[in-house]
């Protein structure tokens, strides 16, 4: 452990576990590296991750944004080309694009498509799965309704799902952000989180979060204490 992650731990009790406007500004004194660090929620579930009706996965939109730009590309045909760029999209097209990405290009954040375009699409699950990339309904990147998703992708949605060992971790904004700001982004969050809770999960489900940045050591959050 080098001595700057000594220095941070030293100022807080790391066994506690914080009220969310504690946690968020302990987190954002310790973000002094010398870029502007991600700050983000770790959620660990109580749900078995094996069981495909206990998958949880969602999106929110932050209310302060994501403090990060975002390369949108949707594919789409026609009239819906036109209102995916109208809206901010940074690329769209059809048949042009998909054969693109088949080469290999993959100079995009996140990829909305309209519901007629994944018979086309799922072609390239292969190279889109394992990135991240795959639209899905459930992440709401699979609709008709591209002028308001660009919009929101672009104004701080965001994707949340649940990784193979019951994990979450979003992104809540940036250490430049004010600690009001990222208690309003986090509890938006942990609100969506709190309502994708499958039907049948069993026990506890939020087991513990944590609130952490880029290069900042892990702050425990008390969510019994943030509704």
């Amino acid at each position: 452990m080098g001595k700057r992650e000594k220095e941070m731990l030293k100022g807080f009790d790391q066994a506690k576990k914080f009220l969310l406007t504690e946690a968020a500004d302990i987190v954002k004194k310790n973000a002094t590296a010398k870029f502007d660090e991600t700050i983000e929620l770790h959620f660990h579930l109580g749900v078995d991750p094996k069981k495909t009706d206990q998958a949880v996965r969602g999106s929110t939109v932050l209310p302060k944004g994501s403090g990060r730009k975002r390369t949108v590309v949707v594919l789409a045909k026609g009239e819906k080309v036109k209102e995916a760029l109208a809206a901010g999209a940074d690329f769209a097209g059809d048949s042009d694009l998909i054969e693109k990405i088949g080469a290999g290009w993959f100079d995009f954040d996140v990829m909305v498509a309209t519901p007629d375009m994944m018979k086309d699409i799922t072609k390239l699950g292969k190279l889109l799965g394992p990135r991240g990339l795959m639209p899905t309904p459930k992440a709401g990147t699979v609709t008709f309704d591209v002028s308001r998703t660009v919009k929101e992708l672009k104004a701080g949605r965001i994707e949340f799902k649940m990784d193979d060992t019951g994990n979450i971790h979003a992104p809540i904004g940036k250490a430049s952000f004010s600690v009001n700001d990222l208690i309003e982004n986090a509890q938006t969050v942990i609100n969506a989180i709190t309502s994708a809770k499958p039907p049948t999960a069993k026990g506890t489900y939020v087991r513990s979060v944590t609130l952490t940045s880029t290069m900042g050591a892990s702050v425990r959050v008390n969510q019994e204490t943030n509704e």
